[in-house]
């Protein structure tokens, strides 16, 4: 039987659903499933290359990587492969049997998952212009990922200027549709919007808060959160109670899930098998 074996390291991850997701693609797949979660929150003096270089010389399939060493992931593979390599920030290392890093390759199912929930959203339609809180990884792949589905301007601002900086010259390296600011700018750029993006950890259960004032937003026409857990944070409620559509987290869980179940096993997934498995999980967000 193929074996799957890998796991997820990130800060605060006792919630998250990929093991359920990638467990069931497994089992429809007649894949062995392995995965373990390494909660970094829990650990003393974590080493992200330590941890990851141990896991390839085990002889683990890859692993998958969230908030906060996206960046990391990204430095620490020999080559990326299915988005530009320029982006930075990775979510997935596939390991290739390969004992030294040169042989890893990085994925971002951030990126290409962004992009598909897009399109289940609004089909065809531009992101406009648009104005984004966070500067991170998923920041990375969310910025890439608005300007190739045309957004006519990005507005990035981060508490550390400099990270905005670097994601907007990622995102558009001509700098002609991406522009970053400080903070305490967002707030005309907010109100000119036609959506805003929050990619700060804001809104999950360890971080409350939103990164945008209620009073700015009203005249938006979408607006997507990164965070999913829970669903529907005081941003996307506000968002919603103002009338803007809302692209929410759980939708970019559901199709960069499936997306790393293809790219930890070549194997395809049938959209309908997707639904069964995945919106279940919606309940209790």
């Amino acid at each position: 039987m193929v074996e799957l074996r890998a796991g997820l390291i990130g800060a605060n991850i006792q919630r998250t659903r990929l093991p359920i997701v990638l467990r069931a693609l497994c089992d429809l797949n007649n894949i062995d499933f392995s995965f373990d979660l390494i909660d970094t929150a829990l650990l003393d003096g974590f080493d992200f290359e330590a941890c990851v270089n141990d896991r390839m010389q085990q002889g683990w399939t890859g692993v998958t990587v969230t908030h906060p060493y996206k960046t990391a992931a990204a430095q620490f593979a020999g080559a990326m492969s299915g988005a530009p390599a320029h982006m930075g920030a990775s979510n997935t290392l596939i390991f290739n049997g390969a004992k030294t890093r040169s042989g890893v390759t990085a994925f971002n199912t951030d990126y290409t998952g962004f992009i598909a929930a897009w399109r289940e959203a609004f089909g065809d339609r531009k992101p406009g212009r648009v104005a984004m809180a966070g500067a991170g990884g998923v920041a990375r792949a969310v910025a890439v990922a608005l300007v190739e589905l045309g957004a006519g301007q990005l507005v990035i601002w981060d508490l550390q200027k400099q990270r905005a900086i670097d994601v907007a010259a990622v995102a558009d390296p001509s700098g002609q549709r991406t522009m970053a600011i400080a903070a305490d700018e967002a707030g005309p750029h907010v109100i000119a919007a036609d959506g805003l993006v929050n990619a700060t950890a804001l809104g999950m259960l360890q971080y409350p808060g939103m990164a945008f004032e209620v009073a700015q937003i009203k005249s938006q026409s979408w607006a997507f959160d990164a965070v999913y857990t829970p669903l529907w944070t005081d941003f996307m409620k506000a968002a919603k109670a103002n009338g803007l559509q809302c692209l929410t987290g759980f939708s970019l869980f559901k199709h960069m899930a499936v997306r790393t179940f293809m790219t930890y096993t070549g194997c395809a997934v049938d959209p309908a098998d997707a639904d069964r498995v995945i919106d279940p999980l919606i309940e209790g967000l």
